[in-house]
Order: C-alpha cells, then sequence, then structure tokens
C-alpha cells in the first residue's frame, strides 16, 4: 500500500470491523498491529515494532522525532477471550453491522478506540499538520494480560530511543451511559494479597490434637474486609477491600484441614502506597497468627500505584473537545479499574476518554457505529486544538 493510494479519508467503519475480525486475544497479534501498520506507513508516519517477551506493540510518530510539541495516543489492540463462543448471537470475529451497531469482541473495549484515533490522527496530519509539532502513536497487545511487555516496553524503548509524548490520551471506554459523559483523569491503585494459613492436620472428633486454619483465616478476613481504609479524597471515592476467595478443599467433614488459602483484592486511592498496604496486610496477619497459633503467609501482587492528572490544561483541552461535539460537559473521574495509563503516568501528563464502556468483556460485545464516528471527530477536534494554541 503507498501513500498515493489512500482514500481521501480513512473509512473508520472498515478499519474498525477489520480489526476486530482479528482474533488477537491475549497475547496472539491475530494480524492487527500489522494492519495498522500498513496504514500508518502508508500515511507517512515513522513505524517500529516494538516486540517483547512475546508480545506484539507498534509504535509510529509523524512529524520531526524529538519535537517540542508533541500529542501522544495510547491503546490496545489485544482482547480479552470471548468465553461461551455459543452464547453469542454472532460471530465474535466477525464484525457484524446491524441496524447501525457493530458486534464483535474488542468492539468497545478498545479496537473502536484505537480505530478512532488512528483514522484521526491520519486524516489530521495529512490535511492541517502541524508545522513543527508530531503526532505520536503507542499501540499493544498486551494490556489484557499481565501488561509486563506492552505499554511498558514501549515506554522503554521510546526513551531509549529519545521519542517522547509531551501529553497522552488513552482511549479506554470511560463512559458509563452516554458519549461524553466522563473523562478519566487518574486511576486507583490495584492491590492483590494471596494468604496461605497452615496449621496441623487432625481428626475433628478430636480437635485438640490438630490445630485448625480455618478459625484464623476467618478471623483475618473479618478483621481485613470489615477495616476502614479511608473516606476518600477529592478526587477519589474510598478505598475499598474485597475478599474474592477463601480456598480449602477439604471434601472429608472429618478431617481438619492442614491449611487453608484466600486472596484479597484492595482497590486504593492516592491516600495509600502498595508498600504502605502490604506493611498494614502483614501486620494484621502477624496478630492473628500470634492468637491462634499457626503460620501465616503472605505474597503481594501490585498492579499500579494510584495516581491522578490533576485537572488543568490537558483535562479542559480533552473536555472541551468533547463538549463540542456531543454537547455533554463529561465529568472528570477516578472510577473503574486499571489501564494502561497507570504506566504512561511516568512518562508525561495523561488523560483518559473513549466510548461507552457498557458491554466491554461481555458476550455480544458492540458499539453504535455513530458513537465510533463521534470518537473520532472528538479526537480530531483535541489535535486541532491542541496544535493550534
Amino acid at each position: 500500500m503507498s501513500h498515493q493510494t489512500l482514500p481521501d479519508q480513512v473509512d473508520l467503519v472498515a478499519l474498525t470491523a477489520d480489526l476486530v475480525r482479528c482474533a488477537s486475544v491475549t497475547p496472539e497479534e491475530g494480524g492487527a498491529l500489522r494492519l495498522l501498520e500498513r496504514l500508518l506507513t502508508a500515511a507517512g508516519f515513522d513505524c517500529s515494532r516494538v516486540d517483547r517477551g512475546g508480545v506484539c506493540n507498534l509504535f509510529a510518530r509523524w512529524g520531526p522525532k524529538g519535537a517540542a510539541r508533541s500529542f501522544g495516543f495510547n491503546g490496545h489492540t489485544d482482547v480479552v477471550p470471548v468465553g461461551d463462543a455459543a452464547a453469542w448471537s454472532v460471530d465474535p470475529f466477525g464484525a457484524e453491522i446491524r441496524d447501525g451497531v457493530l458486534w464483535g469482541r474488542g468492539a468497545v473495549d478498545m479496537k473502536s478506540g484505537v480505530a478512532a484515533f488512528v483514522a484521526a490522527a491520519v486524516d489530521f496530519v495529512r490535511e492541517t499538520p502541524p508545522e513543527s509539532g508530531a503526532v505520536v502513536l503507542a499501540i499493544t497487545g498486551d494490556e489484557e494480560g499481565d501488561a509486563q511487555d506492552g505499554t511498558r516496553a514501549l515506554l522503554d524503548w521510546m526513551a531509549a530511543q529519545g521519542e517522547a509524548m509531551s501529553v497522552c490520551l488513552v482511549g479506554e471506554p470511560t463512559s458509563p451511559d452516554h458519549m461524553g459523559q466522563m473523562i478519566k483523569i487518574g486511576r486507583r491503585g490495584s492491590l492483590s494479597a494471596f494468604f496461605t494459613v497452615r496449621g496441623v492436620q487432625g481428626h475433628a472428633a478430636y480437635p485438640h490434637r490438630a490445630c485448625n486454619p480455618l478459625p484464623a483465616m476467618a478471623r483475618l478476613m473479618d478483621s481485613l474486609s470489615t477495616s476502614n481504609l479511608d473516606h476518600g479524597t477529592d478526587h477519589f471515592d474510598p478505598s475499598t477491600l474485597a475478599v474474592v476467595t477463601i480456598d480449602t478443599g477439604n471434601p472429608a467433614t472429618n478431617v481438619i484441614p492442614a491449611e487453608t488459602r484466600s486472596t484479597v483484592n484492595i482497590r486504593y486511592n492516592d491516600l495509600h502506597s502498595g508498600a504502605a498496604l502490604s506493611d498494614w496486610l502483614r501486620q494484621e496477619a502477624a496478630s492473628v497468627a500470634d492468637t491462634f497459633g499457626v503460620q501465616i503467609d503472605m505474597e503481594v501482587k501490585n498492579s499500579g500505584e494510584a495516581f491522578i492528572t490533576p485537572p488543568g490544561a490537558l483535562s479542559d483541552l480533552v473536555a472541551a473537545a468533547v463538549t463540542a461535539v456531543t454537547g455533554v460537559t463529561p465529568e472528570l473521574s477516578t472510577t473503574g479499574g486499571t489501564s494502561d495509563a497507570r504506566f504512561v503516568k511516568d512518562h508525561c501528563p495523561v488523560v483518559e476518554c473513549g466510548l461507552v464502556g457498557k458491554t466491554m468483556h461481555q458476550v455480544d460485545e458492540r458499539v453504535p457505529v455513530d458513537d465510533i464516528a463521534q470518537l473520532k471527530a472528538i479526537y480530531t477536534r483535541i489535535l486541532s486544538d491542541y496544535f493550534a494554541a
């Protein structure tokens, strides 16, 4: 595909459908990044594959390397598994369009978002190229998985190559109910703790000869789940702790087990750090262990610290574009799970703005075609206003 063969504008719906047809279930690339690389190269972007750890990633830049002013987009083309394919009313990778709605895995999370910012970037630099700025696209195939070799790999590569984004927009779905409803200016931290309580196995009729780990686990889980971590902050809701599993695997009614396991997940605001919460969990576990005479081991996985991009120039820019296109004044929010913005925030100021997320990860995931067009218009307006400033 050559630059001369490009149409006047990118066919946004066709691009979205082509991406949905790529079965890019993490960590499979599925052809999605190759498709985008061909399109972006033809449009004059300098493209580099940044693959690491078996994960495929794509970096694309239009404009001079090291430009004093560069606007970046970040997103992912990998998707979660379809689950029970028989439960779908359409082919999960068929990209069927029915009554103005495009169906398929990744239609919402987040191939429409990627298609919208790619189309906006290509059409923008062709029609109104900034005189001295750069447009950067950092697209990963590893957001839905462990995310160790996705956006992190792209940012590591950018640092080594002297590439940079002045600001960045992550195109994740951000609105609960209707377009333009919400922009994410930060995210809560996410920490999971895995506990193993070890006692001594014995006969249920002779509990004094055993050391039952279950009462200790019950006490620990009750203590943790009833703790009030905080009351929230100006930009964050109160932190939460959820007990997500307790597993003993004991089928016998006359045996006291030797050990039991549990997992908790904490979604925390900017009053906490992963290290401080880990210390608190260890102290709670040690107290229970002493009380019950058991051994408690704990492992922690911290997926990302809480962060916020303070309201200001970047959020104002994005909010103004959302209002101009949709007529809606968006709420600035930090709700929801984690996203790759937790990595980008160490590189440059970052916000998130995208589609309505109602059907993401669900059976029959789908998006109205008009919403994709609105999203592209928002992204185009953002680019125009950013480089006009």
